[in-house]
Parts: C-alpha cells; sequence; structure tokens
C-alpha cells in the first residue's frame, strides 16, 4: 500500500481521482498552526480528507473546525441542530420521544450540502458515532475531475450560464412533516448559482449541481433544461470520478463542498441506528434569489 510523507503528515490515496487519508493525527490535542495549514492545503488538493480513530467530544469537532473558518449556526436548518451545540448539524436515525428523527433520510441523495442558500459552504467536517453493523456507506464524486474530463466544446458551451438549486424539490420533502416543510419552504427560496465555480483557493473550476435540486438552467424551460442537466449530472457520478467510504466508529471526514458532491446510501436494515454531527464552515456569499425567467 503506498504511502507518503508530507511535511510530517502521514498519508495514503483514497482513490484514483480524488482523496486523501491522514494518518496519526489525534484531534484531542492542540494542532499547531503549520499542521492545520497543511491540512488545508492536502484537503484543497483532494476534495475529501478522512481521519480515522477520532475519539473526540463536540467541544473538539467544534474547535477543530473553527481553524478552517466560521461556522455556520444552521439558523435556515433549526429542526436538524444538536441542542447544546447550533454549530452542530446532526444526521440521525434513533428516534425522539418516540417520533423518527428529523433527519432519518436526510442526504438521500447526490449534492453539495446547502448550494440552495445565498452563501454556500466551504466546507463540512462529519464525525461518524454510532453506525450499523452493516451499510450506511456514503458515496462521493469528484466535481472538478469530472469538470476537466468534459471537451473544450462542452466547456465553452456551459461557461456563463446559472442552475436553480431548490431545496424543495428534494424527494423526501414529501415524507416530511408538514410543519416542517412549510418553515424549510419559507427559509430556503429556490436559488440561482454558477454552474461552474472556480475554487477560491485553488482556482480549478468545477461543476455545481445537485441530483434532485437543480432542475433547470436559467432563461430555459426545465424541459430544455434537463437533457444538459442530465448528462451533466451522470457524468459527474461516473466511477471514475467517484470513492465509496465505508465508516467506521469515530472516522472523520472533511469534504470541500466547492468540488466534491455526496450521497449518504440508506443501505442498512430498518431499525438499525447511525447518529453522527457534522460542522459547516462558512463560504463566501454566491448566488441569488431566482424569480422565475
Amino acid at each position: 500500500m503506498h504511502r507518503e510523507n508530507t511535511h510530517a503528515l502521514q498519508t495514503r490515496r483514497l482513490s484514483h481521482a480524488f482523496g486523501i487519508e491522514i494518518e496519526g493525527l489525534d484531534l484531542r490535542e492542540a494542532q499547531s498552526d503549520a499542521t492545520i495549514a497543511e491540512v488545508r492545503r492536502l484537503w484543497n488538493e483532494n476534495g475529501i480528507v478522512l481521519l480515522r480513530g477520532q475519539q473526540i467530544t463536540p467541544g473538539h469537532l467544534i474547535a477543530f473546525s473553527r481553524r478552517f473558518g466560521e461556522l455556520d449556526l444552521h439558523e435556515t436548518l433549526k429542526a436538524f441542530r444538536h441542542p447544546d451545540h447550533p454549530e452542530l448539524f446532526v444526521l440521525s436515525t434513533i428516534p425522539v420521544e418516540g417520533k423518527p428523527s428529523v433527519s432519518e433520510n436526510v442526504g438521500r441523495h447526490w449534492h453539495s450540502d446547502m448550494s440552495y442558500t445565498l452563501c454556500p459552504p466551504l466546507g463540512s467536517i462529519f464525525h461518524a458515532q454510532i453506525l450499523p453493523d452493516v451499510g450506511g456507506d456514503t458515496m462521493f464524486c469528484s466535481t472538478q475531475a469530472a469538470y476537466d474530463a468534459l471537451s473544450p466544446k462542452m466547456k465553452q458551451v456551459i461557461e456563463g450560464l446559472e442552475a436553480v438549486h431548490n431545496y424543495m424539490d428534494v424527494e423526501n420533502m414529501k415524507r416530511r412533516d408538514p410543519a416542517l416543510v412549510a418553515q424549510l419552504r419559507e427559509a430556503n427560496p429556490p436559488i440561482a448559482q454558477p454552474l461552474v465555480r472556480t475554487h477560491a483557493e485553488t482556482g480549478k473550476k468545477c461543476l455545481y449541481l445537485s441530483e434532485q435540486m437543480t432542475r433547470r438552467i436559467v432563461g430555459m424551460h426545465e424541459k430544455e433544461s434537463a437533457p444538459l442537466m442530465r448528462m451533466l449530472f451522470e457524468h459527474c457520478v461516473d466511477p471514475l470520478y467517484t470513492y465509496r467510504h465505508k465508516w467506521a466508529k469515530n472516522d472523520i471526514i472533511m469534504w470541500d463542498n466547492r468540488s466534491t458532491m455526496h450521497l449518504a446510501l440508506a443501505d442498512f436494515d430498518a431499525g438499525a441506528h447511525r447518529y453522527c454531527m457534522r460542522t459547516t464552515i462558512l463560504g463566501k456569499p454566491s448566488g441569488y434569489v431566482w424569480k422565475g425567467q
């Protein structure tokens, strides 16, 4: 197995196209500015970073995450927040007071976190704590690698186009409590975002779309938009540009929302439990509220 040492950080590639594991870091310990800078460089270059065996508290996760930027307090997603830490977005299948968890079906489609907002996140840092015996995997794809592989002519065609990101188009909205859906609709209007984004730190271009939330191009009807959006989405999730992660307890994955998408698979038994927490690092303002053609 190939390993390499980069500025005292032991690393291992996760897939052909993207992703890297950093070995030997313990997030219960204070990390130097130089170490954080190197983690950030590796994260920017590889899209996702895996850190295994992190037996940490919510406080540790929040403190580590803050080294990379200001954290989102999830004001538009209050139903999913940790009761004691608004910086933490909870993803759980464990019932609460006899009712299904509001987040039990979250992330069951390819997406980049909160792309439907006016300040899409720079990245997310996800800590797996309770896992099913089998399954519960997460798929990742590199939208940077997918963009790079497009033909020069297709890059010309899509340059300057904007796609509408509508959170209410997500299929699992149909299974959520109507009162919650109404709250989410009020807080999250459709947002037009560039179909091609330039990564602020690497300068590389990446596709910016979602399996369910991006159904049209600004200035086109949905029927006209569909063939192009379908082709680009299917291209992004080609196995050449994907990585499937089999979680172990206390794994952390840092994913770059500017250059990757991910999908939480429901590939585990009904009644099996999964409990994870995520921080969301704020990015730069992008897009505008879309009010129709």
